[in-house]
């Protein structure tokens, strides 16, 4: 247990009490395993409502089971898959998409956090320049929110899914945090996926109140063909599936998701202010959702590290990320404020 104020990490909070009540309804009796059971079949009838009733739906362990199989699912082996150089499919999910898909991986200098159209088309021109001499490009796998907290507008998903389409590639987005983007945004979820041309989402949620399992959301229907396989073969396929595909009727029924996102934005927001009050541009990023990315005094942090919990991102620049949860106490933001300008102020 973490025996300070955490800033550390979503991942680092608990299940909200909406989602742990229901699993008693969901630890009633016994149903059929492997997904076949009215749990699941509930959840996804609620994600069909919240998206397009024309997709297809599955439930897997975690975010990195989700994005290697649909990654697998949308290429072949000689094909290449771009990111940006910070993607999490690029830094932390220690080569596993790569080591199941087979292919290449390309990344490119992010800026803010993003890539842009301009940048996927150099790499496509290449590919297709040395044809069947290297690896052809097929997918393009951007994160939002972006690694960096930041957000892609509605407007570039649309341009880049465009691009794509037009280029005979597929784009997939990683939604580890996608309940703080629409909730930044202003916008549902189909209005920032299907709406936009993704093909292919990996819908997180445990960041946001779950207690763990991600869901894999087809939107071009014909790349889910035996993704049933691919999921008992890729080691994702939970026999007591409710407790997975469970968790989503009240987060999307009851909207947790807003709920919970909206606070741990609110709450970063605030943050963020306190930090920038105290030492004015010391944000490297927007405060788009709830993560923030600060440039702090060695002394400082030091200092800081007494009382509260957070990750020294890039020790050399003395970069610092912060992130609020769903649970994240307007106190112990207050808390944080009032020992930062104690900390300054006798300095």
């Amino acid at each position: 247990m973490v025996d300070k104020i955490s800033f550390g990490s979503d991942n680092y909070a608990g299940v909200c009490a909406e989602v742990m009540d229901y699993f008693q309804e969901i630890n009633k009796g016994h149903v059929s395993g492997y997904g076949e059971d009215p749990f699941t079949t509930n959840a996804i009838e609620l994600f069909k409502k919240e998206f397009s009733t024309d997709i297809e739906v599955f439930f897997v362990y975690n975010g990195t089971g989700a994005n290697t199989l649909s990654l697998e699912a949308m290429t072949q082996s000689y094909n290449s898959i771009i990111s940006s150089d910070i993607a999490h499919i690029i830094i932390h999910e220690v080569t596993g998409p790569q080591k199941w898909t087979g292919c290449k991986f390309i990344s490119l200098p992010n800026i803010n956090g993003k890539i842009n159209i301009a940048q996927i088309k150099n790499v496509y021109d290449e590919g297709v320049f040395w044809g069947r001499h290297t690896a052809l490009p097929k997918v393009v796998s951007i994160t939002q929110p972006t690694e960096y907290g930041t957000l892609y507008s509605i407007e570039e998903i649309k341009g880049i899914a465009d691009y794509c389409h037009k280029n005979n590639m597929l784009l997939h987005m990683d939604g580890a945090r996608i309940s703080n983007a629409c909730v930044a945004l202003d916008c549902s979820f189909k209005q920032l996926t299907k709406d936009c041309g993704v093909d292919v989402l990996s819908f997180g949620a445990t960041k946001n109140g779950l207690m763990f399992g991600d869901a894999v959301v087809f939107f071009n229907t014909d790349l889910a063909l035996h993704f049933d396989y691919r999921q008992k073969q890729g080691l994702q396929l939970h026999s007591k599936m409710r407790f997975i595909s469970g968790q989503f009727i009240p987060y999307l029924e009851k909207r947790l998701w807003e709920k919970n996102a909206n606070w741990a934005n609110k709450m970063c927001k605030k943050l963020a202010m306190l930090l920038n009050k105290n030492i004015p541009n010391c944000l490297i990023y927007l405060a788009e959702t709830n993560q923030i990315f600060v440039k702090l005094p060695t002394k400082l942090i030091e200092e800081l590290h007494k009382d509260f919990h957070f990750y020294v991102y890039q020790p050399k620049e003395n970069i610092v990320r912060f992130v609020t949860s769903f649970d994240t106490k307007e106190s112990d933001v207050d808390k944080f404020g009032e020992r930062l300008s104690a900390i300054i102020n006798n300095q």
